[in-house]
């Protein structure tokens, strides 16, 4: 007789033998502003600072550079400087995306030519030219600089709320309506949100134009650094001129730095690449 045939019995199950596969964590989500970002420029800047001052220490100043620069001249032009930035950046914002998100909305659409035709017209004039013309009208003073510099600043914020609005996808704006979302609900939780990044980066750009701008506010009274800039010119006093010219680079180079800030914290997380 042959023995019988001994099959073999299974083991335990295998989940048991296997070890289970370990799970990875979640990745890190990338920082959104880098210790570069926030050190190179300010260094850069606080470099070109320091050497503008050991500069001065040397420079041989006659009577009228000493009294351009003395009494604290340069610091008061510098707080008009950035006083006149300040003001006409946040009236440029309280106009233009207003303005913008109307000119988006149902038969007020129709109207986005000839408001768009009226503010390349601002910017398409001369500076200094629509400064005189305001100066006629007005009167010398700060008010007309602001006024002219808010024509002039008002296009790329205008334009880049409505071309954000309008790039929005229609299936996203439709399946917000349809989960009962109100116009006004779904512009301020959808389409604002996607236009975000384009809005910032028409703001960012209103900031470096007033910064710049604001130099020819001195023609019509409104004070700035453009003192120190025309009473070097007219006077042939090069420290003054050259003061004034670095502040006013400084000054627009940290703006658009601090704006760049700002256009990565306050861009939707979700939209980040």
């Amino acid at each position: 007789m042959t023995a019988p045939e001994v099959k073999d019995v299974p083991s335990e199950p295998a989940a048991e033998e296997k070890a289970e596969a370990p799970r990875r964590p979640p990745a890190p989500r990338p920082a959104r502003i880098t210790w570069q970002k926030l050190t190179v420029l300010p260094a850069a800047l606080v470099a070109v600072l320091l050497a503008t001052w050991l500069w001065f220490l040397q420079a041989d100043l006659d009577a009228l550079s000493r009294n351009a620069l003395s009494g604290g001249q340069v610091s008061k032009a510098l707080w008009q400087h950035i006083q006149l930035t300040v003001i006409s950046t946040f009236f440029v914002l309280i106009i233009a995306i207003p303005l913008g998100i109307l000119l988006t909305r149902g038969a007020l659409s129709r109207a986005t030519p000839v408001a768009m035709a009226f503010a390349n017209m601002g910017q398409a004039t001369p500076a200094i030219g629509l400064l005189a013309l305001l100066v006629i009208w007005l009167g010398i003073g700060r008010r007309a600089a602001l006024i002219g510099m808010i024509i002039y600043a008002i296009l790329p914020v205008l334009s880049n709320t409505i071309t954000g609005l309008k790039a929005n996808d229609p299936t996203l704006l439709e399946a917000a309506r349809g989960i009962g979302m109100s116009p006004l609900g779904v512009l301020r939780r959808v389409e604002l949100p996607l236009a975000v990044p384009l809005i910032l980066a028409g703001v960012r750009t209103a900031l470096v134009l007033n910064v710049g701008t604001a130099t020819l506010a001195v023609f019509g009274g409104g004070g700035g650094l453009g003192v120190l800039i025309t009473t070097g010119i007219t006077n042939q006093r090069m420290p003054v001129l050259v003061l004034g010219s670095i502040l006013t680079v400084v000054l627009a180079l940290l703006v658009d730095w601090l704006a760049s800030i700002a256009e990565l914290l306050l861009r939707p997380r979700g939209l980040q690449s």
